[in-house]
């Protein structure tokens, strides 16, 4: 491991700014360099050649850091360097394929074109620096969850860069803000039941059948596409996988990994779709045809699932009936496409999740409850983004309250002012206490 000599640096003045101008050994390419580097230490204020205290000052804290760093010489490295040889290879083995695909994307689309061309080193890079990203990202639409999930992943890379000895300062993500101006997330949508019901007597199987376990059971559209038949049983669905673009995993959290009871609604769906499925015991409970090479099937993407099946099922013209796209266009004597607004719109697989939170609450059900059904790990979860509260809930809520006023207004107009029933009210002791 080789460490770099002691330097002073040099103070020289380029244009309006001062610099502090020294040598350092850098790995490029794997191959150790010496490499000269000039870093900016603030803008001339003063006339003549001679640099002022404040960036003599500067100058020495800058240079302190350089001399004390304790990241090796051989790791000293630029940031895409670190991201794309390290930190990414690193994610795709540790992390849910979700997450790394989301990582990977901010990266290429997002912190990459910022970078690709600063020579400054991983273990030189400061709070400021990465206020300088985020605020330059922000300034593209993106919502503020977009904008916490590229800082997120920030944070992580300068995580990892220093539990692997790349990086020896705090997180410069630590202290950083994203920008308060932007979008906040779009509200999401939890399916009624009743949207359930007309959803599924219009979706044909398996479509009907794969929306069901997401609107019964609340599975998440990876895990059923990951159900086996060994999964349920004992009246119950068992979560032990989930497959997002083909690549099978494990749950989302530790949590996710549980049973889920099927209700008897369900459980006839599914015992229907077993028999039209030739009566299996074993493979995909969702699958494609059998094959050679595939004898049980593979698992159905629920991707194709939607996009052949369910959207177009809802997507239907008022005046046709015939659903959006090809069909319509093929339809006779009908003015225009126009949706039918009385069939519920596709809102996603989660939507139906989240409905079986709200639905739950919305029949008495406690939100600890809820939370293990919907085998969330924290119940603050379940309470702030699977409960929706619709405008027919608050009105009632409200006509409760109502009613509760009233009764209780009525019982202290027949009290006396000891508390007593007042005489000739007709009330008794009972109904006033």
């Amino acid at each position: 491991m080789q460490r770099q000599r002691k330097q002073e640096g040099q103070i020289i003045m380029i244009g309006p700014r001062w610099y502090c101008r020294y040598y350092e050994r850098q790995n490029i390419g794997g191959e150790i360099q010496r490499r000269r580097v000039t870093h900016l230490l603030g803008p001339v204020t003063t006339r003549g050649k001679t640099p002022p205290a404040q960036i003599v000052t500067e100058c020495e804290r800058h240079m302190a850091t350089v001399n004390l760093s304790s990241v090796p010489v051989e790791q000293c490295v630029t940031l895409v360097d670190f991201v794309e040889k390290e930190f990414l290879p690193r994610a795709a083995q540790r992390l849910k394929p979700t997450t790394y695909r989301n990582y990977l994307g901010d990266w290429e689309r997002r912190l990459k074109p910022l970078v690709r061309r600063d020579t400054t080193l991983l273990k030189d890079y400061k709070t400021v620096h990465v206020q300088r990203w985020l605020d330059e990202i922000g300034k593209d639409e993106l919502s503020r969850n977009s904008l916490k999930g590229i800082k997120s992943m920030i944070s992580g890379l300068f995580k990892e860069a220093r539990r692997l000895g790349f990086y020896d300062n705090s997180n410069p993500a630590q202290d950083t803000k994203v920008n308060p101006h932007a979008a906040p997330p779009a509200p999401t949508h939890a399916y009624t039941l009743e949207e359930i019901w007309s959803m599924l007597a219009r979706f044909p199987e398996p479509a009907a059948t794969a929306f069901a376990v997401a609107a019964y059971a609340g599975l998440r559209r990876g895990e059923i596409e990951g159900l086996e038949w060994t999964d349920y049983h004992d009246g119950e669905l068992h979560v032990s996988r989930s497959i997002v673009n083909g690549q099978a995993s494990t749950p989302k959290t530790a949590m996710s990994s549980a049973a889920v009871p099927v209700i008897q609604p369900l459980a006839e769906r599914l015992e229907m779709h077993r028999l039209r499925s030739g009566n299996p015991t074993v493979g995909p409970i969702f699958r494609t045809s059998a094959t050679k090479e595939h004898p049980n099937g593979t698992p159905y993407s629920m991707h194709n699932l939607q996009s052949r099946f369910m959207e177009p099922a809802l997507n239907r013209c008022l005046h046709c009936g015939l659903s959006e796209g090809l069909p319509h266009l093929k339809a006779q004597d009908c003015p225009g496409y126009e949706r039918d607004e009385r069939i519920p719109q596709w809102k996603g697989f989660h939507a139906a999740r989240r409905g079986l939170g709200s639905n739950l609450y919305r029949l008495g059900v406690h939100d600890k409850v809820i939370q293990k059904i919907l085998r969330h790990s924290n119940v603050a979860t379940t309470t702030t983004y699977y409960i929706k509260s619709t405008a027919l809930d608050v009105t009632e809520a409200m006509k409760q309250f109502e009613q509760n006023i009233a009764e209780k207004s009525e019982a202290q107009n027949l009290q006396g002012s000891d508390g007593t029933v007042k005489t000739g009210s007709g009330a008794s002791g009972q109904l006033v206490n």
